[in-house]
């Protein structure tokens, strides 16, 4: 019953969190657009499922996720898990092969990027692969849940890695193609949503609560970040590649075109 009732709750909190959203939609259209909302039924269902939805989605945080992140965290940390002494950085080599792993995991899985790739697909002409850009994503949220959880371990500042992931970013930004730079920093944005950002949430407070000598509050938090960050270098390397590989192609066939 406890747990039915929570669920109540938390889905009525989410309706109350939905609502400011929905009287000022149905506001604006009634009042400054003054016309009706088109298939109002529809819109009522469908608002229904959001917030039920919504409120599944948090409970299964509570319940499942957060959870099972700090399991995760506590018995890859554990004595039997360690590669060397406590402290050691070398010794959570099966931590930084974990983070590779789920960052890269959660971001294929990731509805919105999926969206994003299919548009960009769409509007490029094919110009763009989906798989393409999803695997690039994938790569850098990958890298960059691996190299949050080395700060989390080593305890280093986080915006000594922020400022100089930026850093690389302005300098990448330069040189890359114009066209893919507006989708290289809206990629860094699709990623932190609904799959990737509970389970590496869950993952660094996690290891922030069994590391010796860490904070949650201040080393638990921060994964989000790298995993904004390193999308934007990955698909930026990703069109610097691929522009360096069709220049060399096209430089071979017309170096083929003049000897023949």
């Amino acid at each position: 019953m406890a747990v039915i009732f929570d669920a109540l709750m938390t889905i009525l909190l989410t309706a109350m969190d939905v609502l400011p959203i929905v009287l000022f939609i149905f506001g604006f259209q009634t009042i400054v657009l003054r016309k009706p909302l088109p298939h109002f039924k529809r819109l009522l269902a469908g608002l229904g499922f959001v917030i039920i939805g919504l409120g599944l989605f948090l409970i299964g945080l509570e319940l499942a996720l957060f959870p099972l992140g700090r399991e995760m965290a506590a018995q890859l940390t554990s004595p039997g898990a360690l590669m060397g002494s406590v402290g050691d950085w070398h010794a959570y080599l099966w931590v930084y092969f974990f983070a590779l792993a789920i960052g890269f995991a959660t971001t294929i899985a990731e509805p919105a990027l999926l969206a994003v790739s299919m548009k960009a697909h769409d509007v490029s002409g094919g110009a763009i692969s989906v798989w393409g850009l999803r695997v690039a994503v994938a790569l850098g949220v990958a890298v960059g849940v691996a190299l949050g959880t080395y700060r989390i371990i080593t305890g280093l500042p986080l915006q000594n890695f922020i400022i100089v992931g930026y850093v690389i970013v302005v300098v990448q930004t330069i040189w890359a193609p114009k066209l893919i730079v507006p989708l290289a920093y809206d990629s860094g944005g699709v990623t932190t949503s609904t799959v990737t950002v509970p389970l590496i949430t869950a993952l660094g407070l996690g290891l922030a609560e069994t590391i010796p000598g860490r904070s949650p509050l201040l080393d638990g938090f921060g994964l989000v970040a790298f995993a904004s960050l390193f999308p934007i270098i990955a698909v930026l390397s990703y069109a610097q590649l691929t522009e360096y590989k069709e220049k060399r192609d096209a430089k071979r066939r017309k170096n083929i075109e003049e000897e023949s």
